[in-house]
């Protein structure tokens, strides 16, 4: 038997809320935010049923603050990342669990109305596809993936 295993999810989706940047006590980046994927489907009786998903995304180091930078509530995002479960116990001392992304990467959308907020435009230049930022800018560096969890004490995140 193989010793390898997969843990790789994809999702396509639009933030739910601004991503919020914290800094651990070490002053590692941590970056948090929420992604929702739709799906629709109709029954036998032809109603059509739309269900959506919510997903914690945490990004760490660099990537967290690309996510800052890059990302904000409403947009359209294409990440990649693993699933992580982590538990711990809340102020009132009951245990809570938690499902999140690790992001490892993601492509930030934009729909030709908005540039990233480090852009700016006058309101009198019309919108083109030369307007849009290139893919490449979009796309996050390519520097290894590493594996931060180990590193980070779960008692120094900041939320």
């Amino acid at each position: 038997m193989s010793s390898r295993s997969i843990n790789k999810i994809t999702l396509l989706g639009n933030l739910t809320r601004d991503p919020e940047l914290k800094y651990t006590p070490n002053g590692t980046a941590v970056c948090t935010f929420s992604l929702a994927t739709n799906r629709s489907w109709t029954t036998k009786e032809g109603k059509v049923v739309d269900e959506v998903q919510y997903h914690r995304v945490v990004a760490w180091q660099k990537l967290a603050e690309l996510c800052s930078k890059l990302l904000s509530k409403g947009k359209k995002a294409y990440l990649e990342g693993r699933i992580t479960y982590r538990d711990y116990i809340d102020k009132d001392g009951a245990q809570k669990h938690i499902t999140e992304v690790v992001l490892e990467d993601f492509i930030a959308f934009y729909d030709g109305t908005k540039k990233p907020s480090d852009r700016t435009e006058k309101p009198e230049q019309s919108k083109n596809d030369n307007d849009l930022p290139d893919q490449e800018d979009q796309k996050t560096s390519t520097e290894p993936k590493k594996d931060h969890d180990e590193d980070i004490n779960p008692d120094d995140i900041p939320f």
